[in-house]
C-alpha cells in the first residue's frame, strides 16, 4: 500500500493537467486594460496540515510576482481551522499583505468546512466576478452531497475551482474530484516532494486569472516541464 500511495501524485498530476487544460479552452480571456482579476486562495488550516503550512506561506507569494506584469491580481484568503472557525480576509493585492496574514495563523485541530469555502466562493461572486477558487486540503469530512450541490452552483456562475490534494485520504480525493467536475475545474494531489509542482500550478492559476490564455503560455516558456506541457496541449483555439 505505502508504494502505491507514493504513485498516487504523479498518477493524478497527469489527470489534473489534463482537465486543466481542457478547462482553460472553455474559459473568457481577461483583455489587457479590464478589471483585475479575482482569486479566491483557501487552505485547510486544522491541525494535521500543520507541518505544511509554512510551504504553502511561501508558495502563495510567487501568485502575486507572476501576474504584477499582467495588471495585477487581486486574492482573498479565506482559511478554517478549530471548533466551526472560518475566516475571510479583505481582497489584498499585494504579496506583503498576503504573507502577513497567512504567517500570524496557527494551525488548530477541528473538523473540515469546506461548505463555506464554497458559499463564500458563492457569494463573492454574486457581488463581483471571482476568476478561480483554489483550496488546498487533506481530508473532507461533510456530506459529499451536500458539498457537490454548492459546487453546481459555483459551476453555473462559471468559477473554476482548483483543488490540491495533500496525501492519499481516498474519502477525500473523491469528493474533490467530484467538485472539480462540477466546476469545470481541476483537482491534483501533491506531497512533501511535490512542492515545486505544487508552485508552478498555483502560479499557473494565478496567471491565468490576470491575463487570460495567452499570458499563460508566456508564463510557462522558461517554467517547469509539467507546466510547459499544460501549454503545449493547449492547441489552438
Amino acid at each position: 500500500m505505502a508504494g502505491a500511495d507514493k504513485d498516487l501524485p504523479q498518477k493524478s498530476s497527469k489527470t489534473a493537467i489534463d482537465a486543466f487544460v481542457k478547462q482553460v479552452r472553455s474559459m473568457p480571456v481577461i483583455k489587457s486594460g479590464q478589471q483585475r482579476g479575482r482569486l479566491m486562495f483557501a487552505l485547510d488550516a486544522t491541525a494535521s496540515r500543520e507541518p505544511t503550512w509554512d510551504r504553502a506561506c511561501r508558495i502563495q507569494g510567487e501568485m502575486f510576482t507572476e501576474t504584477a506584469a499582467l495588471g495585477g491580481l487581486d486574492i482573498q484568503l479565506c482559511y478554517y481551522r478549530g471548533f466551526g472557525e472560518f475566516e475571510a480576509s479583505p481582497w489584498l493585492s499585494s504579496a506583503d499583505a498576503l504573507l502577513q496574514r497567512m504567517t500570524s495563523v496557527s494551525c488548530r485541530g477541528g473538523r473540515t468546512q469546506i461548505e463555506k469555502v464554497l458559499r463564500q466562493a458563492i457569494e463573492q461572486t454574486k457581488q463581483k466576478k471571482v476568476q478561480a477558487l483554489v483550496f488546498v486540503g487533506d481530508c473532507m469530512e461533510e456530506d459529499v452531497d451536500h458539498l457537490c450541490h454548492l459546487a453546481g452552483q459555483l459551476g453555473m456562475l462559471g468559477v473554476r475551482t482548483f483543488l490540491f490534494h495533500e496525501g492519499a485520504e481516498p474519502g477525500a480525493r473523491r469528493a474533490f474530484e467530484e467538485i472539480a467536475r462540477l466546476t469545470r475545474g481541476a483537482c491534483c494531489s501533491f506531497g512533501a516532494t511535490s512542492a515545486g509542482q505544487l508552485r508552478d500550478l498555483l502560479s499557473a492559476v494565478a496567471v491565468y486569472a490576470a491575463g487570460g490564455q495567452q499570458a499563460l503560455q508566456d508564463f510557462t516558456k522558461d517554467r517547469s516541464e509539467v507546466v510547459r506541457k499544460l501549454t503545449r496541449q493547449l492547441g489552438k483555439d
